[in-house]
């Protein structure tokens, strides 16, 4: 697994700690002394590329200025064969190393050994942690939330599996509970509407109104016709709520699949009620001594919990009885067990059953009060969920048209439905623009610029590149000149400020990747790539290609097909496709 940046790094930390050793030796500088230098990466290109502090760190130790110090380092420094060619020392006696053409081949011979899997990190070190995302209730159409929450949940367990953990991707389906019965409800009322006039049969006033739900009533009807209003409430309702299941389940995935996210399981959770695994969660919890009954109902003692995490988190007594905490129902007074209790019983499964290290959920930013809650149950499960549970909490999306919002969608009469969206752009503008901010952001979703084909653009701009290192490749191939192996490529002859900074991006890989998986953010792929298409753009204006002397043509030649190679393994991360024609 490649890092130059950090290759490099550490080579500043060796040469300096090597002419320290070899001054000590020569009786200019004292022995023995251990200096703690920082090593930053200057912002101004002109004070070189890495900056060393370990003169003025040991003028202490050392009992010299620190000009002296850095003067005698530099005395001292072999950069023969190393990826510098020169150092100089700056202000107060920063020492600033200057990368030389050695490092920048280095680059590129390293991108071409890796292919694919360039940008890879062992931060994970194999660790098993699940991402559960959109899980959105089966019990209508999936909406914008649910987009932006597919692309996020998708993208980040791509970059979790290159940062080096083993991921597992799950939809949790919420087909038991209060929303499955008003869903069966509702399709019920408007069956029983069809029998017998809508005048007739009253729909109740907190159904889902949506017209899917009408859909579904006719589809029913279609099959039945009106025998089944007949047959006792219970068991029709319970078999309009299979139906529409059965419906609905099939109709999300295929969207999903439209959308290019695949899951490893659909986890449902009417079995975790129907083996007995809820009420034996909520058992353990009150063997623990953190429920109680009140009202004929089975409450967790959340209060309790929330206190013992906050303080073990560092708030202070004061502020912990300054919240205010309530207590949640596990099991209601006519003995249903709580969604809560389901959810418990949900992340149990995770950790305990399924043994992953770290559960990690997408959910909407208004779940916020629920997370901590959730948290400190599993906590008092004793299975550390205040650090085994993350939770990634994403802000709204606001659908643009002609400047102003979109509010209404074409069938459901509530949300934009997802398939909508689809129809109108493409999977991969939807992706690329719902991966291109932070979760923590809310995402304004311009319809107008998702279809637009120029470089405001931003997935046009990053495609746009990728199809133009393409051609030119096979023009060139036409012409005789092919992409060479890069280990024939004199990396001197990259020496312009914009092939250097072309370069220095296509470094940054394998640290964006690092940073998106600690952060659990992928939108720092989208931003690299922005990032690596200008970068681009700028170096095919100011460096000819195509008419150039035949060694400065290969070099140049294969610094554009590494980009490309670049682009197309960061577009497949976010599960974006990579044109080679536009």
């Amino acid at each position: 697994m490649s890092n130059m940046i950090q290759a490099a790094r550490e080579q500043v930390a060796q040469l300096t700690q090597a002419a320290y050793e070899r001054a000590a030796a020569a009786g200019l500088l004292p022995a023995g002394a251990e200096v703690k230098a920082t090593i930053e990466i200057p912002k101004d290109p002109t004070h070189g590329d890495y900056a060393s502090s370990f003169a003025m760190a040991g003028a202490k130790a050392l009992h010299k200025a620190p000009r002296q110090i850095a003067q005698t380092i530099v005395d001292h420094l072999e950069l023969t064969g190393t990826f510098f060619d020169k150092v100089e020392i700056a202000g107060p006696g920063f020492l600033n190393f200057t990368l030389g053409s050695k490092w920048y081949g280095e680059v590129l011979r390293d991108i071409q050994t890796e292919g694919s899997a360039y940008g890879a990190v062992d931060e994970g070190r194999g660790e098993k942690v699940m991402v559960e995302f959109v899980s959105a209730n089966p019990t209508g159409p999936m909406h914008i939330g649910n987009a932006r929450g597919g692309v996020l949940g998708d993208a980040l367990a791509a970059v979790l599996e290159r940062a080096g953990y083993n991921v597992w991707r799950e939809f949790y389906v919420n087909d038991a509970g209060n929303q499955i019965h008003k869903f069966a409800m509702s399709i019920d009322a408007r069956y029983l509407q069809l029998v017998l006039g809508e005048e007739n049969y009253p729909f109740p006033e907190d159904g889902y109104h949506g017209d899917d739900i009408r859909e579904l009533a006719q589809a029913f009807y279609d099959q039945h016709g009106p025998s089944w209003k007949d047959k006792p409430e219970e068991e029709r309702q319970a078999a309009m709520a299979e139906y529409g299941l059965s419906v609905n389940i099939p109709k999300m995935k295929a969207d999903l699949r439209r959308y290019q996210i695949e899951y490893d399981q659909w986890f449902l959770e009417s079995g975790l009620h129907s083996s007995g695994y809820v009420a034996e969660t909520v058992g353990l919890l009150a063997d623990k001594g953190w429920t109680y009954e009140k009202d004929g109902a089975l409450w967790l003692n959340t209060t309790a919990l929330l206190k013992q995490k906050y303080l073990a988190e560092g708030k202070s007594q004061e502020q912990v009885d300054k919240l205010d905490l309530k207590d949640d129902v596990l099991r209601r007074a006519n003995g249903f067990y709580t969604y809560f209790a389901a959810d418990i019983a949900y992340h149990r499964n995770k950790l305990e059953q399924r043994g992953f290290a770290k559960a990690i959920n997408i959910w909407g930013a208004d779940h916020h009060g629920h997370v901590a809650r959730l948290q400190a149950a599993l906590d008092g499960l004793g299975l550390d969920g205040s650090h085994r549970l993350v939770v990634v909490l994403m802000q709204l999306v606001n659908l643009l048209q002609d400047g102003q919002p979109v509010r209404m969608s074409k069938r459901s009469g509530k949300a934009i439905a997802l398939r909508d969206l689809l129809d109108e752009v493409s999977v991969d503008a939807a992706r690329f623009f719902f991966n291109s901010r932070a979760s923590t952001s809310a995402l304004d979703f311009d319809l107008d610029l998702a279809v637009r084909q120029d470089s405001d653009n931003p997935v046009y701009y990053v495609q746009y590149a990728h199809a133009r290192i393409c051609s030119l490749v096979s023009r060139l191939a036409e012409e005789g000149a092919l992409v060479p192996d890069a280990a024939n490529v004199d990396a001197a002859l990259l020496a312009a400020a914009e092939e250097k900074a072309l370069i220095k991006t296509l470094s940054q890989l394998p640290e964006i990747i690092r940073l998106s998986a600690r952060d659990y953010d992928p939108s720092h792929v989208n931003r690299y790539l922005i990032t690596l298409a200008g970068d681009f753009h700028r170096f095919y204006n100011a460096c000819r290609i195509k008419g150039e002397e035949a060694h400065v043509l290969a070099a140049r030649l294969k610094l554009a097909d590494t980009v490309r190679a670049v682009i197309a393994n960061c577009l497949d991360l976010i599960g974006v496709t990579a044109p080679e024609k536009m």
